[in-house]
């Protein structure tokens, strides 16, 4: 592997963290990419309008590099709590995947734009400070978060996993040995929290 820049470094893990999200949705149904699948409502779709809205927020805002198109409303804070949390039926997949992919062209662009040590201030009360790399760390942090979160969703919606199509950071098994690992998961659960067998 070659040797890279910090900056470099830093957009490298944002755009997996991106890439890793989006995959999650491939192939699934409008109900699949939007049902709750957690008490809390956990929803793909509205993982990806949750990333989004933080993008927006921690590149254009905080370094006062306005997004070209108009904030929708569930980022502005005129609708419900969660609004950036679900899809409505009225908000389409493109929609949604196409302002996320439009967003981080623009964050990207204010990322080679500025240096590392740039400072912008959070549009929050008090407008704290923060340099451009705590920013990026803080959304591949954010970012990866979320693709966590998709990891799970997505397992629950068709039992897909790993973090890239080619599933080498997984291990390998079918169907019978995930059933054969999950029973001694299982078991030694029972048996740590003194439930006896199954």
């Amino acid at each position: 592997m070659a040797i890279t820049d910090e900056k470099t470094d830093l957009r490298i893990y944002l755009q997996d963290a991106r890439d890793v999200l989006l995959w999650k949705l491939e192939g699934l149904s409008e109900y699949d990419l939007r049902r709750p699948l957690s008490p809390t409502g956990t929803n793909l779709l509205g993982l990806v309008k949750h990333v989004t809205g933080a993008e927006v927020l921690y590149f254009a805002d905080t370094f006062e590099r306005p997004f070209a198109e108009p904030a929708p409303v569930w980022f502005t804070g005129e609708v419900e709590p969660n609004a950036d949390l679900w899809a409505r039926a009225d908000e389409s997949t493109e929609e949604i995947v196409g302002r996320y992919r439009r967003v981080w062209a623009h964050s990207d662009a204010v990322i080679e734009e500025l240096p590392l040590d740039a400072v912008g201030r959070l549009p929050f009360e008090g407008r704290p400070e923060q340099t451009l790399h705590r920013v990026l760390v803080h959304m591949i942090a954010e970012t990866h978060r979320h693709a966590g979160h998709a990891d799970l969703v997505r397992e629950l919606v068709d039992g897909t996993v790993g973090q890239r199509p080619d599933g080498i950071n997984t291990a390998p098994g079918d169907a019978d040995w995930w059933r054969a690992h999950h029973a001694r998961v299982e078991s030694a659960a029972r048996e740590a929290g003194g439930l006896g067998p199954a």
